[in-house]
């Protein structure tokens, strides 16, 4: 055999022998098995602490008209949180599920609690709370020219639709919360939730709710109301601008009086509260929010949230043309029993738009500012809760609010300006923690309309104010028309799983 023709021979006998062995090995592969539910869950989590000094020096230590941030310069320990879920996959065409559980310890749960659930487990600041526990499921329902995307059905308990920021305080553009998110939006519902995906750009939300933070039965809605919540979602521009306008709608009153007479004592004939001059299970609130989100380029994004909230209760009048101090001062001059008098409410609202502006300067520092105007029309929403169960205590109908902005019925608009901070650093390489968030601000609040709802220092012993009912010609009231404050805040993310 000539040399050229072995060499053919023999790289033909080498193909031959790899594709035998390819074809064999082809044969003894076997498929990928299925991922598990387990294998698809992720867990992760974070720790939060920050401090809020205040330049007025409340003598109460109370940055007035905050919540999650409402102490002056103590440190915080906000949030720590564990969320264990298996999202939907977004581009499922098919049926598909999964489910969330977040839960939480840390200050912020002070204002949290879904009503009836660890609300006083803990008799500390730090306090336990279930952010979030729902199963949810993915409908391959699809209607041409209508119904293209499915629905997504949501059951248990779960955040709100409304607002632009949320409890899950990493998801934030700022460290402090603005009055629409403390007072004019609810936190989180229990019940079910449809979203129907219409058409590519519109999304359409229903639900049934238990009600603004409540659980299920008396400790938990004790007005024993149902609620709807929904809304319409716009996406546009190919994502770069959206459109969320929602509405939760229902009774949201506290009966005031439970069925072992510890409630709120200031009740009328058939337990309906006199200072709500209303019947808590008919009495609606509106809470209307609609949140805009435009994504200008890949570095800087807007957000205006408008809201609205109206509760048909409270503010009274009489029934016969009498206003409330002409009523009293009837009393006073004739002894006749003003309680005698019947009653209807007017009903109190408030209204706010804030506005804000995020840069991404590079991968490490994030820029962000909000600029907030909100009106609360009769001094009804915004207050300040010092006690550790002052706000629980208030949305069960045990006391009223512990701090109010003023004298009610008479209103306060506020105004805020933010300007904070997201930097990022990376540590190094771990399997659990990638990076550190560190959120520095500076905010101003002011009351535009001459009132004076924030605190500062007193002229002098805090126990002399005491003892003089609150005021003193020589000691001031320890009142504010503004207050200035400097957020320092810190959050350790980490993944388990």
């Amino acid at each position: 055999m000539k040399p050229s023709s072995y060499l053919i021979a023999v790289a033909a006998a080498a193909l031959f022998a790899g594709s035998a062995f390819a074809a064999d090995d082809t044969k003894k592969k076997e498929p990928e098995a299925p991922k598990s539910l387990w294998d698809e869950t992720t867990i992760t989590g974070y720790v939060e602490g920050s401090a809020t000094p205040n330049f007025n020096n409340p003598y109460n230590g109370l940055n007035f008209g905050r919540l999650f941030d409402d102490r002056a310069g103590s440190p915080i320990f906000n949030q720590g949180a564990i969320t264990v879920q298996r999202p939907l996959d977004p581009k499922a065409t098919g049926f598909d599920w999964g489910y969330k559980f977040q839960g939480m310890v840390g200050e912020d749960a002070r204002y949290t609690h879904f009503l009836g659930e660890f609300d006083y487990a803990l008799h500390t600041r730090t306090q336990l709370d279930v952010v979030e526990a729902f199963a949810i499921a993915h409908l391959p329902v699809v209607v041409d020219n209508f119904l293209e995307g499915g629905i997504d059905v949501k059951v248990g308990q779960f955040v709100t639709l409304e607002g632009a920021e949320v409890i899950n305080s990493p998801d934030n553009p700022l460290f402090s919360k603005s009055y629409i998110f403390n007072f004019g939006i609810p936190f989180k519902h229990t019940g079910i939730m449809t979203i129907t995906h219409a058409k590519s750009w519109l999304d359409l939300y229903a639900g049934v709710t238990s009600g603004v933070n409540t659980g299920l039965g008396w400790t938990g809605d004790n007005n024993a109301g149902a609620s709807f919540h929904g809304g319409i979602g716009l996406n546009l521009l190919d994502g770069n601008l959206t459109v969320l306008a929602t509405t939760h709608i229902g009774p949201e009153n506290p009966r005031q009086l439970d069925p072992l007479f510890v409630g709120y004592p200031n009740f009328v004939i058939g337990g309906i509260p006199a200072a709500c001059v209303c019947d808590p299970n008919d009495t609606t609130r509106y809470l209307n929010d609609i949140t805009v989100t435009w994504k200008a380029n890949d570095d800087l994004t807007f957000i205006t949230d408008l809201n609205y909230i109206h509760d048909n209760g409270w503010n009274p009048t009489t029934q016969i043309g009498l206003t409330m101090t002409q009523l009293t001062n009837l009393g006073t001059l004739t002894g006749f029993p003003t309680q005698l008098v019947p009653l209807r409410s007017k009903g109190v609202s408030a209204f706010g738009v804030a506005q804000y502006g995020v840069y991404k300067v590079n991968d490490l520092i994030k820029l962000a500012a909000r600029l907030e105007i909100f009106r609360d029309a009769e001094n009804f929403f915004v207050a300040g809760y010092p006690g550790y169960f002052d706000f629980v205590n208030f949305e069960h109908g045990f006391i009223n609010q512990a701090v109010a902005a003023g004298p009610a019925n008479n209103g306060t608009t506020y105004f805020g300006a933010t300007l904070g901070a997201t930097v990022t650093p990376e540590l190094p390489k771990n399997d659990w923690v990638k990076n550190l968030i560190l959120r520095p601000e500076v905010r101003w609040d002011r009351a535009i309309n001459g009132t004076t709802p924030f605190f500062g220092a007193l002229n002098g012993p805090a126990a002399f104010y005491t003892t003089l009912g609150g005021f003193s010609p020589f000691l001031g009231s320890g009142r504010r028309g503004s207050q200035v404050t400097i957020g320092l805040n810190a959050i350790i993310p980490f993944t388990l799983k």
